[in-house]
């Protein structure tokens, strides 16, 4: 069992989600150790697992609720309808919502 505080390894370490205003192409980084980086630190990385860990749990509900609504359709089509409902959404990146389907998968054991 994971600690609360450790990020799985197989959640994605995607470039940091930035906009900034303005006509003219800018590249949002950060300084650290001397060099500008472009993808999440540690701490930024921990919470966006904490938000996909914690929309994976809420998503437990809907999904049996779809599967009951809809018995004629697999658990992956259940699955497929939900990431189509959530990627619209934009709340995650899209390599956070192929994690996100497959932890939802396995908190229902599906």
């Amino acid at each position: 069992m994971m600690g609360t505080d450790t990020v799985p390894d197989d959640f994605p370490r995607d470039v940091a989600v930035s906009a900034v205003p303005g006509a003219s192409p800018k590249l949002c980084v950060r300084l650290t150790e001397g060099g500008y980086r472009n993808d999440l630190s540690d701490e930024g990385r921990h919470e966006r697992w904490l938000t996909c860990e914690d929309l994976a749990k809420q998503l437990v509900a809907k999904a049996r609720n779809d599967a009951d609504a809809h018995p004629t359709h697999s658990a992956e089509q259940t699955l497929s309808r939900i990431k189509v409902a959530v990627g619209k959404k934009q709340w995650v990146t899209p390599r956070e919502l192929d994690w996100l389907i497959l932890r939802l998968q396995t908190l229902l054991s599906w």
